[in-house]
């Protein structure tokens, strides 16, 4: 079972599918924390109505200082809006999803609601989500997994977004009990260097 910690810097959505599936036993993990980058996060409420123990901090130096005091081996980024740079023994253990099917559509920029405007705009046939592990550079880290969902040429930026978080909500902890089964290094040396 992974003990992870979530960031996160919005409404909280990826934290409520967590909990759903912690509670449903889809998931293989238990949440020791969850921290914020703002204060005013909808997610931060969640957590505390969740039960889980739940801060605001806005520095890698200050997250750092309130993971230390949990025990965590993954660290899931959940809508966190910042390059991350996690503490040395988890540096290869911090998962992010990523809402396009990388590389597709992704790097500095892309985030939100700006890859489902770039994915309408190219005309894509399909988009879908990415879980990857994090490092020093966005959305740069290797893949654990990917999943598609089909466009059809009408859909909206709201509607690509509707369905790639649909698909989002399976893939995920789906990728956390992945990451569980097999462990980081086998994700980190699959990989060309």
């Amino acid at each position: 079972m992974r003990r992870i910690a979530v960031l996160l810097s919005g409404s909280g959505r990826t934290l409520d599918n967590f909990h759903r599936c912690i509670q449903n036993g889809s998931l293989n993990a238990c949440i020791q924390v969850v921290v914020s980058s703002s204060e005013q996060a909808l997610g931060l409420e969640k957590a505390k109505k969740y039960g889980y123990p739940a801060f605001c901090a806005q520095s890698d130096e200050a997250i750092n200082a309130i993971l230390a005091n949990y025990e965590v081996d993954l660290i899931a980024l959940a809508g966190y809006l910042k390059l991350y740079r996690p503490p040395e023994q988890l540096a290869r253990a911090v998962l992010n999803i990523h809402p396009s099917l990388i590389p597709a559509f992704c790097g500095p920029g892309f985030y939100g609601h700006h890859v489902h405007e770039a994915v309408k705009a190219r005309g894509c046939t399909v988009s879908g989500c990415t879980v990857h592990f994090a490092n020093d550079q966005y959305d740069a880290g290797p893949i654990v997994l990917q999943r598609c969902v089909a466009l059809e040429p009408e859909d909206s930026p709201d509607d690509i977004a509707d369905r790639v978080f649909a698909k989002e909500c399976e893939a995920y902890p789906e990728a956390i009990n992945l990451v569980d089964q097999r462990g980081t290094d086998y994700f980190w040396d699959r990989v060309e260097r």
